[in-house]
């Protein structure tokens, strides 16, 4: 019997865990599904930024930058998703983006938008729609100067010039975003593939693969259910957000909602995390006796610094293909895939930089850190001492994926944590897991960033 000399207080302990944590993570798989998909936000700034960097395009590379025209694109886009789910921007958007000569089909809609700005903006479209030669003042569109893309649409519905605004410079720096979006990722599928060939030749003909031996610690899978059930879920996801979200409303009152937000998430990790790394803290002092730092109990293994960085980078470059191919099967299975983590649209249409850097140190250092120590760190050693290498990397990837709630993202992160699970084990670093996991979620951040207009 596995649990045969595990007390019974434990035991129900660990029994109690599980069952919340069956229940959490059942409701939020579900709530998943009522969450939108970030890309079609994606799919959409990517085609603003095309249309605002036309002018910068040079001709010769014009067919490969842009097939269709970008504004066409939005608006077909947008007509395939019922008026009433878009946000009162990409219903505006829809507006504006009709054909001019038409006439209004959205009559009288201004009374269903809460900004006012947007309400007197639907009827100057609804006055110039009814009369085709109606001229209006520019001056009226200055308060939508802070979004470019917009003012843009405006400017070739009323016909009026906006050079002032989109000047070269901005447009060339348009064409520099659009390249590096369209680019890193082909350069990273580029590399990651043939790094990936030439790994697999070598297993081949050495018909071996080249595993380090990773060392666990002497912990039960009863501790494994503790830790995971109890101290990154029950403890983690559910008990922490009070303190934390109490804690950032208490004093931001006076601070923009982004920032706000921003805080939020920030702390709301740091108290996430503390529970789980307690745990982690207390299970290897009950087997030592004492917890000294300078100890390398997760194998770490930071020197050589080079080649745990360089064995992070080779993980990182090749999963990214097998990740993508994932994403694009899922995508051409299931239309409309819900349930993208939400801080993804939280980054996308964030515009305060205090707040931009915040969630930038969260999910590039505080995220990867946390999560490697407890997946790649304890669970993956023990499942693989106790029931194989292959089966620790599958069970750690899965519970690793479920982990994240999100039942749409669930494919590419499972296959993302069985490259994180490979990696540490290739590598023997648990340091080089860690580098991996923070360049994904850096290259999906720089990728973020630059969609911004």
């Amino acid at each position: 019997m596995i649990f045969k000399n595990t007390s019974k207080s434990k035991l129900t302990l660990a029994f109690i865990s599980i069952v919340i944590t069956f229940f959490v993570w059942q409701q939020g798989l579900r709530d998943s599904l009522n969450r939108p998909s970030v890309s079609f936000d994606i799919s959409q700034k990517e085609q603003e930024i095309a249309e605002l960097s036309v002018q910068s395009i040079p001709v010769n590379l014009k067919k490969f930058f842009i097939i269709n025209d970008p504004v066409d694109q939005i608006n077909k886009s947008l007509s395939d998703v019922s008026f009433e789910e878009l946000t009162e921007r990409n219903k505006l958007i829809r507006i504006i983006t009709s054909e001019s000569n038409a006439p209004l089909i959205y009559k009288n809609i201004s009374k269903d938008f809460e900004d006012k700005n947007y309400k007197s903006l639907i009827d100057e479209i609804e006055k110039k729609s009814n009369n085709n030669t109606y001229k209006v003042n520019s001056e009226k569109f200055d308060l939508f100067k802070g979004d470019r893309f917009l003012y843009h649409l405006l400017s070739r519905k009323f016909d009026f010039d906006d050079s002032t605004l989109i000047t070269k410079s901005f447009s060339r720096k348009m064409f520099f975003k659009i390249l590096a979006i369209r680019l890193i990722p082909l350069l990273t599928i580029l590399i990651g593939s043939i790094l990936a060939l030439k790994i697999l030749w070598t297993t081949i003909s050495l018909k071996k693969f080249g595993w380090k031996e990773i060392k666990s610690l002497d912990l039960e899978l009863i501790d494994m259910v503790l830790l995971i059930a109890g101290g990154f879920v029950v403890l983690g996801e559910v008990v922490s957000p009070l303190f934390s979200i109490s804690l950032v409303e208490l004093f931001s009152k006076n601070i923009s909602n982004e920032l706000s937000q921003s805080l939020k998430i920030f702390f709301g990790y740091l108290f996430m995390a503390i529970p789980p790394l307690w745990i982690v803290f207390y299970q290897i002092k009950s087997l030592n006796g004492e917890f000294t730092f300078k100890k390398d109990y997760l194998q770490f293994n930071f020197l050589p610094i080079k080649y745990a960085i360089t064995q992070g980078i080779k993980g990182w470059l090749t999963i990214v293909p097998f990740v993508l191919l994932i994403s694009l099967i899922m995508n051409s299975l299931i239309d409309n895939q819900n349930g993208s983590n939400p801080l993804l649209e939280i980054v996308l249409n964030n515009n305060n930089y205090l707040s931009f850097f915040l969630l930038f140190i969260t999910t590039t250092l505080l995220a990867p850190l946390f999560e490697e120590i407890i997946f790649r760190g304890i669970l993956l050693p023990t499942l693989s001492r106790d029931f194989g290498v292959i089966l620790g990397i599958i069970v750690s990837a899965f519970i690793f994926a479920l982990a994240h709630l999100s039942l749409g993202e669930m494919p590419p992160l499972f296959v993302l944590g069985i490259g994180l699970a490979i990696t540490r084990i290739v590598s023997g670093s648990l340091f080089s897991s860690v580098i991996m996991h923070s360049l994904w979620n850096g290259l999906t951040f720089l990728n973020l960033f630059l969609l911004r207009t």
